[in-house]
């Protein structure tokens, strides 16, 4: 009898990882290229788009019919610390009255979707993935602000970099060539900054976040404007001498120039 139980339920656990097995037949995976390696900025960047090449493997041929793949792509500049203030009116006057720091912030973000984010997976999803404009983590330098305050900020901050094109989405940027293969086109601002930046590609099926890859993006300026940013950030005290000696000469030749005998 004990051999007829251990048979019965060795019998029932295959049948029971037979629907399991056949669930996920598919093990997908994402890959991505870019259009370039390298960026060099010139005095008359006005901003340009960036196209980034995917590819999807081992995918199931009915959900990719289906187009129940989704792909989002984001374009991330390099992280740095950022102060945020708030000014309030005081005798008639606007004065920095409050400011909260923020850490690691990326001074870029590019985003780009097949579909509305809402058509694609949960806000849980984005939120732990830190991924989409109004998704993405800010970490506060002191977390021991209230969580009000620290909120009004980091709409203020979001709000600030999408003004002037540094935060950014574009709904529709990823488009499907084949069930396979995908290219996106993300924005890069005319201020957009200089030094590595990562670009990371995000797989859907049926709403569920499946896998993640990246690829790396250098953005460097050229001519005299590679001169004088080198200048001022490997030798700030020359540049900052220099800068005040450039004023005081412009001003003088100025004066001389318009003066009136």
């Amino acid at each position: 009898m004990l051999r007829s139980a251990v048979c019965a339920a060795l019998l029932a656990l295959s049948f029971a990882s037979v629907p399991a097995r056949a669930q996920s037949p598919h093990d997908e995976s994402i890959q991505i290229g870019l259009s370039t390696d390298t960026i060099t900025i010139t005095a008359g960047f006005s901003g340009t788009d960036l196209t980034i090449f995917g590819a999807l493997a081992d995918t199931d041929p009915l959900i990719a019919r289906q187009g129940r793949y989704d792909v989002i792509v984001v374009l991330e500049g390099p992280a740095r610390p950022i102060v945020v203030r708030r000014k309030d009116r005081v005798l008639g006057m606007w004065i920095n009255m409050q400011s909260e720091t923020f850490e690691n912030v990326p001074m870029s973000y590019s985003v780009a979707t097949t579909r509305p984010f809402q058509d694609i997976t949960e806000p849980n999803s984005y939120k732990q993935l830190s991924l989409g404009v109004s998704y993405l983590y800010l970490q506060p330098a002191e977390a021991d602000q209230s969580p009000k305050t620290i909120e009004e900020f980091t709409a203020a901050l979001r709000q600030r970099k999408g003004a002037v094109g540094l935060y950014s989405e574009n709904v529709g940027g990823v488009q499907f060539l084949s069930q396979n293969l995908f290219r996106a086109t993300v924005r890069l601002a005319p201020d957009v900054p200089v030094g590595t930046h990562k670009a990371r590609a995000f797989l859907f099926k049926n709403g569920i976040f499946v896998r993640e890859n990246s690829a790396q993006l250098e953005i460097r300026k050229s001519g005299f404007e590679q001169t004088v940013y080198r200048l001022a950030h490997n030798h700030g005290l020359f540049f900052g001498f220099l800068a005040v000696g450039l004023a005081m000469f412009t001003g003088w030749a100025g004066r001389v120039v318009f003066r009136k005998d």
